[in-house]
């Protein structure tokens, strides 16, 4: 990764000079004289050749923190339809699983942004894949994520590989063997999803039936590298799926990187984004995250935390105020006297 700086010594001068002047004697220098005042040199301005913010953030969900995320926009059209038939039926949503505090009770989840869920959060992320496979917009793909031609198991490939797209509970299956295997942390699974996107969006790809799988095992192969501490060597997974070899995974792997342009950092409202997102995705697909009421030791060390928080808040506060004196303490201050020579 790290790159050396050399100097080279030539007695007749850089060539990028001798080319330079070259350039110079080939390109005359037009003076106001030779324009007329019909025509001219045209100069494009700088902000005519650079994208504005609001169509780089449309174009970079996984980059900008209030670019609206790729598969929350994907989802939104099953859950209007979804709304729309049980209105025009009028179907009743069932009966209510999710639990509601009340004046005796409350009750918390044990998922934060810091903390996340790990199985609530791997259904989250299984469905948020499946909304991208089922609403894509066509099937553009690279040879390299092709499970056909790169297969993932010696078992046969079925014929209609690319046309049939996989259930929620299949990409699920898929994602929980690997994060439990290679036990990966709940995090890492909202990293996968944030390259994913990115992946797709750089690539100008499309997540379908014939190379979701690949897609996903490169994501969580490089979220696993750049988040956790200790991360799982390539080698490892072959362990996992036993007819992959090391070197597709090293190809893969490189190929991942080449495509996000090396770009693998996720800033921390990124991160905070994806998350909420998902839990917005929960909510509309009826996902609950696991509810308990709260407890007398959980409420003393909720109590705690925040007062932890509140007095480093106290303490940054008072760094930030700016020292100056007021009127009311000059009449204690005494004025030195001045030495003339």
């Amino acid at each position: 990764m790290g790159g050396s700086v050399s100097c080279c010594i030539s007695t007749g001068g850089s060539p990028k000079i001798l080319r330079r002047e070259v350039e110079l004697e080939e390109c005359p220098i037009t003076t106001a004289d030779d324009l007329s005042e019909d025509t001219g040199t045209y100069l494009q301005h700088i902000s005519d050749r650079e994208l504005p913010d609001e169509l780089a953030q449309e174009a970079n969900p996984s980059d900008h923190p209030r670019a609206s995320t790729l598969f929350l926009n994907k989802s939104q059209t099953d859950v209007r339809e979804k709304r729309k038939s049980n209105y025009m039926n009028h179907c009743s949503p069932g009966l209510l699983t999710k639990k509601y505090s009340s004046c005796s009770t409350i009750f918390l989840d044990n998922s934060t942004v810091s903390q996340p869920n790990l199985k609530s959060t791997i259904k989250c992320v299984a469905l948020a894949i499946y909304y991208h496979i089922k609403n894509r917009d066509s099937n553009r793909t690279l040879e390299i994520f092709d499970e056909k031609k790169h297969p993932l198991s010696r078992e046969k490939v079925p014929d209609d590989y690319a046309v049939v797209d996989p259930e929620h509970k299949l990409i699920y299956h898929f994602i929980r063997t690997l994060f439990s295997s290679a036990q990966l942390t709940t995090e890492c699974a909202i990293v996968t999803l944030v390259y994913l996107e990115r992946l797709l969006t750089y690539a100008e790809m499309d997540i379908c039936p014939c190379n979701w799988k690949r897609i996903v095992l490169g994501a969580i192969l490089l979220a696993s590298k750049v988040w956790d501490d200790q991360a799982v060597w390539n080698v490892d997974y072959c362990q996992i799926l036993k007819d992959i070899t090391v070197e597709d995974m090293n190809e893969m792997e490189r190929h991942f990187l080449e495509l996000l342009q090396f770009n693998i950092n996720v800033p921390a409202s990124v991160y905070a984004k994806y998350y909420f997102d998902l839990r917005y995705l929960a909510d509309d697909n009826n996902l609950s995250f696991p509810l308990e009421p709260l407890s007398n030791k959980r409420a003393k060390k909720l109590e705690a935390i925040s007062r932890l928080c509140e007095d480093r808040y106290k303490d940054l506060h008072k760094s930030a105020l700016r020292k100056s004196v007021s009127v009311d303490n000059l009449v204690g201050i005494k004025n030195s006297q001045a030495v003339l020579s």
